[in-house]
């Protein structure tokens, strides 16, 4: 399981991890298996863990006052899951992530993560780089939300993420989106 993680973060750096690097990391981060529907963080709760996730697939939402869910990310294998203000802030959480598929994860805390970074220079470089790439689909999504038209919005997630759209039905989609379910029916008819 933990092999997955060292090519993850062997491509995310310029220096290849020793087997001293390796057993850290192997001792930090902790095996995670979750069934479908189940909860890796309830509103609510502080975040304590980012996940590595190594199979399955799960999904960050919030819930609106008439009960409807907005979808804020999607995960899938080589994707980390948390909430970052949570953990950071240690406020609760106003999302729910929770297993699409049955799961399988590695779990680390921000403790525990900060430390490892102190001994191991490609951590700090890895997550520079995922720092970076999450800034910018932040503010390229954030673009599309507010500038782009509904069928653009759909051809760029398509055309970035193929793989979502084979492992997430489409209300989910069409909420990670921000429009409705009829809307992207149409909208996938149309193409």
């Amino acid at each position: 399981m933990h092999k997955n993680l060292f090519t993850y973060i062997n491509q995310h750096t310029t220096s290849i991890l020793t087997k001293e690097e390796e057993t850290l990391i192997e001792n930090a981060f902790q095996p995670k298996k979750m069934r479908k529907k189940q909860y890796f963080l309830q509103e609510g709760e502080v975040c304590k863990y980012v996940g590595f996730i190594v199979k399955g697939a799960m999904r960050q939402y919030s819930v609106d006052e008439k009960g409807i869910e907005h979808i804020v990310h999607l995960y899938i294998e080589n994707y980390w899951a948390g909430d970052r203000e949570s953990s950071i802030m240690l406020t609760p959480s106003i999302y729910n992530i929770d297993a699409w598929e049955d799961t399988e994860m590695l779990t680390i805390t921000r403790a525990e993560m900060l430390s490892l970074m102190e001994k191991i220079p490609s951590l700090v470089r890895m997550i520079q780089k995922m720092d970076e790439r999450n800034a910018i689909a932040s503010q390229r999504r954030l673009s599309s939300t507010i500038s782009n038209t509904a069928e653009k919005r759909y051809e760029e997630f398509a055309e970035h993420h193929p793989q979502f759209l084979q492992r997430f039905p489409q209300h989910i989609i069409a909420s990670y989106l921000g429009i409705t379910k009829e809307t992207l029916s149409r909208i996938r008819k149309k193409t």
